[in-house]
């Protein structure tokens, strides 16, 4: 067998779902590492779990553009596409995988993983939490998805906000001292949603103030507007 191929994954710029863009830190290195895996993976599934915001949709995403997989809509796994849909790729990937399940969609997503392995293809979930905590009605999913590899990926730490701060003003060709990146990490909630909505909304408010700079009482301004001045 050849060797995988290097995943290459290094920060999040505004709306990008490309793999240079995604930052590697301790809090998703396992998952990453998981990722440039493939195609030697453990099993035939992979689940990565962890809270909004944490990063695992972006790096589905990665996967999908690597791997030339399918992305399946949770919502819309039908019995009679899972045979289909395999037989076309080899890889599929679902996000948020675990609101299928609680929906319900559980025999089409049973089916497909089963199509999946017969045809040594592989399956890429994501969910809030891991398959233990998924609400199953169907002992043989939750059988199977149990006996995946599952990959929890954590809240970004403040190391990681502030790096992904750091990029998204730079990103964006605005100034601001370290001071305000200071000001801003206690303050906001960790996830890399938050911080470009921080972001966005100062380049915002700027813009309207005709200020040059982005400074604390600014960003005081904005987390106070975003109701997040009292966190």
């Amino acid at each position: 067998m050849s060797p995988a191929r290097q995943l290459p994954l290094p920060l999040p710029p505004p709306v990008s779902l490309a793999g240079e863009d995604f930052l590697v830190a301790e809090p998703n290195r396992l998952a990453v590492q998981r990722l440039e895996a493939w195609p030697l993976w453990r099993t035939p599934v992979l689940i990565l779990s962890g809270p909004t915001g944490c990063g695992k949709t972006h790096l589905a995403h990665v996967f999908l553009n690597r791997s030339r997989g399918v992305l399946i809509d949770h919502c819309a796994l039908r019995l009679d596409q899972t045979v289909d849909i395999a037989a076309r790729a080899g890889i599929c990937i679902i996000d948020d995988a675990d609101r299928a399940v609680a929906a319900g969609i559980e025999r089409p997503l049973l089916h497909l993983h089963n199509v999946i392995a017969e045809r040594r293809g592989h399956l890429l979930l994501t969910g809030e939490g891991p398959p233990a905590r998924w609400p199953f009605t169907l002992p043989d999913l939750r059988s199977r998805l149990l006996a995946a590899d599952t990959v929890d990926i954590s809240s970004p730490d403040d190391g990681l906000i502030a790096a992904v701060l750091v990029k998204l003003f730079a990103d964006r060709l605005l100034k601001v001292d370290a001071e305000v990146i200071g000001y801003a990490l206690p303050r906001i909630v960790r996830s890399f949603a938050a911080a470009r909505r921080l972001v966005a909304d100062l380049q915002a408010a700027a813009a309207r103030s005709r200020r040059r700079r982005i400074t604390v009482p600014l960003v005081r301004e904005v987390l106070s507007s975003m109701g997040e001045e009292d966190r």
